[in-house]
């Protein structure tokens, strides 16, 4: 690996966060990136990758053992569990065995960054208040984004090293076989009711649709948690990251439609969970006829987080303007980031 000032351990390097934030440390000159996932990767010249089971302690210390020119911890991984309770002790020790590893052996560790979201404001639970601050009052636990929060600053303290945390909405991009992938939902539900000769229907619930809400694009969260573990400013602080503008889906829907070259019909409230359980034979046949990468149905279908999205019918969105008075301007046009992530789908034969 070429020799870079800054060197970036970047945690659960297979989601659609961890991907795009190594993409953008690939493109700065002055870092070298190690990926940390369970399933590893292809490792080159810029981005070595290591396969860790971060829920094993002494698995996660063995081996960061030798990460000693670790300067940057980008943590971004996440587990799945049933209930808000259970996400808690798998979430909070898979940070906590990542620091106990890093931290003794990186002695020029200079900060570490954490990937949050609108859970720390109770976004998931049920209507909250908008716009959402980074100064607003916590809310009954559990919630593991908090704890492992607390955990950050309680150890930071008299160290060398800060902490930042990262709170963006629901995060687009490309990534497969993501739990949380709202782009690859819409993507595949447009190109299933295509191919089945059915119109593009919103799914939700029928208050969702008219409700404002916000995205956050995955490469502008890269740039932005790169800014902040980066900027001296933004040394221990947590920042909301979101693309700068609001839409609804009753006038984001039929844009999409038309991308997709769909009828609209009225919404109808269904599970995707529960009605695209069938469609694997659909999908598969679909591969075949179009010539698609063959990607399995299970890495392409995130209908249960599609259901989460759109069941909010409450206002979703976040102030953005702490990063902005800290020093960051970027922003996104919603609309123009959805076609252009659909059109990479396409260059890259995930969807016909």
């Amino acid at each position: 690996m070429h020799k870079a000032r800054n060197v970036a351990l970047v945690v659960g390097a297979n989601g659609v966060i961890g991907r795009n934030l190594i993409e953008h440390l690939r493109a700065l000159d002055d870092w070298s990136v190690i990926g940390l996932s369970r399933r590893g990767g292809e490792s080159d010249d810029r981005v070595r990758y290591l396969a860790v089971d971060l829920l094993d302690a002494e698995d996660t210390r063995d081996r960061l053992a030798g990460l000693t020119e670790v300067t940057h911890v980008f943590y971004a991984a996440y587990q799945d569990r049933p209930t808000w309770a259970e996400l808690v002790p798998p979430n909070l020790a898979m940070l906590v065995n990542v620091v106990d590893a890093i931290e003794p052996v990186a002695t020029g560790l200079r900060h570490v960054s954490l990937m949050q979201g609108y859970k720390v404001y109770g976004a998931h639970l049920g209507p909250f208040k908008t716009p959402a601050r980074e100064s607003d009052a916590g809310h009954m636990p559990p919630e593991f984004n908090v704890d492992q929060q607390d955990f950050l600053e309680r150890r930071q303290r008299g160290k060398a090293w800060t902490w930042s945390a990262i709170r963006p909405s629901v995060v687009v991009g490309f990534a497969l076989g993501n739990p949380m992938n709202l782009a690859m939902v819409l993507a595949v539900h447009a190109s299933i009711s295509k191919e089945l000769g059915v119109p593009f229907r919103f799914p939700g619930a029928p208050g969702a649709y008219d409700s404002l809400l916000e995205v956050t694009d995955a490469g502008l969260l890269a740039r932005a948690t790169v800014w902040a573990a980066t900027d001296e400013r933004c040394a221990n602080q947590a920042f909301n990251i979101n693309n700068g503008d609001l839409f609804r889906w009753s006038e984001m829907w039929p844009k999409i439609a038309r991308f997709f070259e769909l009828e609209v019909a009225p919404g109808l409230p269904m599970s995707l969970d529960v009605v695209m359980a069938d469609k694997e034979p659909v999908w598969n046949a679909m591969v075949e006829k179009y010539g698609l990468a063959p990607t399995p149905y299970a890495d392409v279908s995130s209908w249960a987080f599609g259901d989460f999205v759109f069941s909010w019918d409450y206002d979703m969105f976040a102030d953005c303007t702490k990063a902005r008075r800290f020093g960051f301007h970027e922003f996104i046009d919603t609309e123009a980031m959805f076609m252009a992530v659909f059109a990479d789908f396409r260059r890259r034969k995930i969807i016909p």
